[in-house]
C-alpha cells in the first residue's frame, strides 16, 4: 500500500507541475485567444482539484502500477501516453462535437499535451516512486 501512495503522491507532484507550467505559462494565450468568452475569469479551484485528484489514480492505475510490477519505467510511458490520448481525446472530441464554438485546434492541440503530459508523469511517477522505494 505505501509503494502506491508514494507513486500517487510522486505522480501528482510531477503532473501538478507540468501542467501549472503549461497552463499559466506556455499555453495561457493560446486558450485565451481560441476560447475566449467560454473561459471563465477564475476558474472553478474544486473542480479542478477533484479532476486532478481522480485522474492521478487513474495515471497509477493504469500506467503507474503496471511499471512498477515489470520494472520497466518505459510501460509508464507507454501506457500513461495511451490513457492520456483516450481520456483528453475523450474529453476534447465530446467538446468538439457538441459545443458551438470549440475549436478543432483546440481539441489537437489538447489531446496531443494531455498524451504527452500523462506519459511523462506516469513515467517520472514510476521512476521517482522506484527510487524511494526499491523493489
Amino acid at each position: 500500500m505505501l509503494r502506491y501512495i508514494v507513486a500517487y503522491l510522486a505522480t501528482a507532484v510531477v503532473f501538478l507541475a507540468i501542467d501549472y507550467v503549461w497552463l499559466t505559462r506556455v499555453a495561457l494565450q493560446f486558450y485565451r485567444e481560441n476560447l475566449g468568452d467560454l473561459l471563465l475569469a477564475n476558474p472553478r479551484i474544486g473542480a479542478a482539484a477533484a479532476f486532478y485528484a481522480v485522474y492521478v489514480i487513474g495515471i497509477v492505475i493504469f500506467a503507474v502500477a503496471p511499471a512498477l510490477r515489470s520494472g520497466s519505467a518505459l510501460t509508464a510511458l507507454a501506457f500513461g501516453a495511451l490513457f492520456g490520448f483516450f481520456a483528453y481525446a475523450t474529453y476534447d472530441m465530446t467538446n468538439y462535437a457538441t459545443l458551438k464554438n470549440w475549436p478543432l485546434t483546440v481539441s489537437v492541440v489538447d489531446i496531443i499535451w494531455g498524451t504527452a503530459l500523462t506519459g511523462v508523469s506516469a513515467w517520472l511517477g514510476a521512476l521517482i516512486t522506484r527510487a524511494i522505494l526499491p523493489a
